[in-house]
């Protein structure tokens, strides 16, 4: 459970605010207030913030640019390509995103929420985007352009989206065109503001309740104080609402999962803290229900286990990705994040006192053992290319107090941090974007500030140390422009159920029931199976379009198709597709394999074959792509111009049925 100092700094009385993340008075599920009605509600015009006059602007000084850069020509929808995500021509489009939080709530959990020293860092957000009470919208997006940033992380609760209480008159003072309008429509009024400013909006289902997130709060899972139903509906009804605004581009699923007072999420164990599993269901839930454009991301696990030295505790990150990584019913949809603070470590739980324990924090590492680090947790991610678990890796949360953080090692991580991301060229996001002041003290996290009087503190005012490796950041070179095709491989996990990544299968009836189905996405074949463990291999290498038009499948379960005097298997059972058919999927009954899903082929494919054997060890193509999607297990693989179309098991005893041989033919 991550306990953590804040994110925000330090009060204007200069004492440290209570801690973000805490282990005290987990917060009971709140009443769901009403049902959300499907129809969208129209966002208002950003251009209508109001009408008090707009405080002037300050566009930079000699310590940023003298004018607010235009935005970027790009054309939605986004996807990825390997580890870049890239636009709907196929140009780079690195994500230079912050996050401007509120509509996910401020309230520290004690005491009223009405009341500003209740709220972290004394910001409160009415369950709304911060700011609106003290600049309008217009310039708060403008200075979002300023930072030059391109795309913008929306966290939102899920309180907030049924929520119809109108916000209070005062909490949008400086937009009175809001007025009157629930949390969720000033919601709306953000994402048109940020999407007609030419920003790409990512959603971000920050909390379950409205309030300040994170630690034993109710928030600590996407069912901590909801059931995953309910989850799964609010981000269809989320996705929908917002389906015909091209530029909203991305469903984070859930930030930062974490342990509960009694039990950790796991990554894969079939269970319901399964993350993996959840985030995998609903990822396809969203792109085969609601908007199939949508990036799909899903952030590491973030904390398990209990924070006392001797007793086990870690941030497992993205590590788990490399021996189980989600495949999506469309490929080219998935974006890993994660989360790096300098208070935080490996094993370390950001907390000072209690949940404090002897392991070091991410800032007591040197420059090289940093960045040795950070490859190991994240970026391996989108460094190793060619492998089942590729994709673009978002560093969707990182930040660092400003004009009054004067601690060396802070300074120090930061510094080195961003390194790491001008190194590695890397996506990010900082948090937050928007903060409060009085005089030039109060949020120190944020990079800009407004006070009471709508007055403007910003990154490029002259006085804050963050901004020049922000200009470093912003203003690194880095891949543009466009990103070739890349070879897609994609893992088969039909470990604990149904593992169908097949749009076309899904649409049709079970082809075996009661047995555990596996199909590669509609865009791939199978070109790998493990020996036990009943994972697969699928992938594109070679052959993209293989799939006909419109063509044929079968479900193959006896040796119909194997002809005479060609037993590439004597003595073993084979499920072979019949010509011109691709192998494309599979099923199971506990580890043996019970059917072959064949599909025809577009053109005519190569007839010659040869058996791949993998009962006694691995059998794969040296240099061979897709990685080991297996681990433990031995595995057979077709090499990268070949396509497999046959199965071969024995049920002699001692046998378990599971496969042992592959028919591996050429593709041309």
């Amino acid at each position: 459970m991550p306990i953590a100092r804040s994110r925000a700094g330090p009060r204007s009385t200069g004492v440290r605010v209570l801690v973000k993340r805490s282990l005290l008075r987990p917060l009971s599920a709140l009443a769901l207030l009403c049902t959300l009605a499907a129809a969208p509600v129209p966002a208002p015009s950003p251009s209508a913030s109001g009408d008090r006059a707009a405080p002037s602007l300050r566009a930079g000084s000699a310590d940023g640019p003298s004018v607010v850069p235009p935005a970027p020509e790009w054309t939605p929808p986004l996807s990825t390509r390997g580890r870049y995500v890239v636009d709907a021509e196929g140009d780079r489009f690195k994500l230079k995103s912050g996050n401007w939080h509120g509509a996910s709530g401020t309230w520290t959990g004690s005491g009223s929420p009405d009341d500003p020293a209740n709220n972290h860092a004394g910001e409160k957000s009415d369950r709304m985007p911060l700011g609106l009470d003290r600049a309008p919208m217009s310039e708060i997006v403008a200075g979002f352009r300023e930072l030059g940033l391109n795309s913008v992380r929306l966290p939102f609760s899920n309180e907030m989206v049924h929520d119809t209480r109108p916000v209070a008159d005062a909490s949008v003072a400086a937009n009175p065109a809001l007025k009157g309008m629930t949390p969720l429509q000033v919601y709306d009024a953000a994402v048109g503001a940020l999407t007609d400013a030419g920003f790409a909006v990512i959603l971000n289902n920050h909390t379950n309740t409205t309030r300040w997130c994170c630690g034993v709060d109710g928030n600590e899972r996407w069912n901590a104080s909801q059931s995953a139903g309910t989850w799964e509906n609010d981000w269809l009804v989320m996705v929908r609402r917002y389906r015909d605004n091209p530029r909203v581009v991305g469903a984070d699923l859930y930030n930062e999962v974490r342990r509960s007072v009694l039990d950790d999420p796991n990554w894969g164990l079939g269970d319901r803290h399964d993350w993996f599993a959840a985030s995998q269901r609903l990822g396809d839930r969203i792109l085969q229900e609601a908007n199939p454009d949508l990036l799909v991301i899903v952030e590491g696990i973030n904390w398990t286990g209990i924070p006392v030295d001797g007793l086990p505790h870690e941030r497992p990150t993205l590590e788990p990705v490399q021996r189980l990584s989600h495949t999506l019913v469309r490929s080219g949809k998935l974006v890993y994040s994660a989360h790096f603070y300098d208070y935080t470590g490996p094993n370390h739980s950001g907390a000072t006192g209690l949940g404090e324990t002897s392991d070091p924090r991410y800032r007591d590492f040197g420059r090289s053992e940093l960045h040795d680090v950070l490859r190991r947790q994240a970026f391996y991610v989108a460094a190793q290319t060619g492998r089942h678990f590729t994709a673009p890796v978002w560093i969707s949360e990182f930040g660092i107090g400003g004009r009054q953080e004067t601690g060396a090692e802070q300074r120090a991580w930061f510094d080195h941090f961003v390194d790491f991301l001008v190194e590695t060229d890397a996506d990010f996001a900082y948090w937050p974007l928007v903060g409060w002041h009085e005089d030039r003290k109060g949020n120190g996290w944020a990079l800009l500030h407004w006070d009471s009087a709508g007055r403007r503190a910003g990154l490029f005012d002259g006085d804050d140390w963050r901004a020049e490796p922000w200009k470093r950041l912003v203003g690194a070179p880095g891949r543009t422009g466009p990103v070739a095709p890349v070879d897609r491989w994609s893992m088969l996990s039909p470990d604990h159920g149904d593992f169908v990544q097949s749009l076309r299968m899904r649409a049709l009836p079970d082809w075996d029931p009661g047995a555990r189905k596996a199909a590669c996405p509609d865009d791939q074949r199978l070109v790998g199976l493990s020996h036990s463990g009943n994972r697969g291999l699928c992938s594109d290498a070679g052959a993209r379009g293989l799939g006909a038009s419109g063509g044929a499948h079968e479900i193959v379960r006896d040796e119909r198709h194997v002809e005479p005097g060609r037993d590439w298997a004597s003595g073993y059972t084979k499920l072979q597709c019949p010509p011109r058919y691709f192998l494309a999927g599979y099923s199971v009954r506990g580890a043996a394999v019970s059917t072959a899903l064949c599909v025809e082929a577009g053109g005519v494919p190569g007839t010659a074959g040869r058996t791949v054997w993998f009962d006694r060890s691995d059998n794969r193509p040296s240099a061979s792509g897709g990685g080991d999607f297996a681990h433990g297990h031995y595995k057979g693989q077709c090499a990268g111009d070949e396509y497999a179309a046959g199965i071969a098991y024995t049920g002699r005893p001692g046998s378990s049925r599971s496969p042992d041989a592959l028919l591996c033919r050429a593709l041309r």
